[in-house]
């Protein structure tokens, strides 16, 4: 079980680390960050689509078809953990090493003038509130550090919970 865990779980961070390395560049390039979340979590998707058959992988492969919801959801965790991981320290490598004013770009970005016009006051303001909490969070590493988490593991959770609905089977199949 633990070297499913762990080959699941890095190759999973793995892919999901270098697709948000490209993406963050891509869009960095750009000066845009339009549809930037929806491609975000679509690559954690993807890549968290590992957990899944690393899961399946162990019961079919060494627990002749059984695994209880308990293991399914705990291996599917620690691979999200461990993927999840590996996505932190890449942003971070990224952040600081490539793309050090990444808040401030961001902050410009979300009230530029196209984007504010379109806007009530209140968002306007909500938007701001949110780009100097980013701002205050970014100041330390265990601020981005967190942050970053907090954007990525929700997603390993819930990913985890439906594997271990799906793939929990208390018989073998014969």
């Amino acid at each position: 079980m633990k070297k499913n865990v762990l080959v699941y779980g890095l190759i999973s961070g793995i892919c999901v680390a270098t697709f948000m390395s490209f993406s963050v560049a891509y869009c960095y390039s750009k000066n845009s960050f339009d549809g930037s979340m929806l491609l975000g979590y679509t690559a954690m998707l993807l890549s968290f689509s590992l957990i899944f058959v690393g899961v399946k992988n162990y019961r079919d492969q060494q627990s002749n078809g059984v695994i209880s919801f308990g293991n399914a959801f705990l291996m599917s965790f620690y691979m999200a953990l461990i993927a999840s991981t590996l996505y932190v320290i890449g942003w971070m490598i990224a952040y600081y090493n490539f793309f050090p004013d990444f808040i401030e770009k961001l902050a410009s970005y979300q009230l530029s003038p196209a984007r504010v016009s379109h806007m009530t006051p209140a968002e306007v303001s909500g938007i701001s509130e949110q780009m100097e909490t980013f701002k205050r969070w970014y100041a330390t590493p265990i601020g981005v550090a967190g942050a970053t988490y907090m954007e990525i593991l929700p997603v390993g959770l819930v990913v985890s919970l439906i594997t271990a609905l799906i793939l929990k089977r208390k018989t073998p199949i014969v």
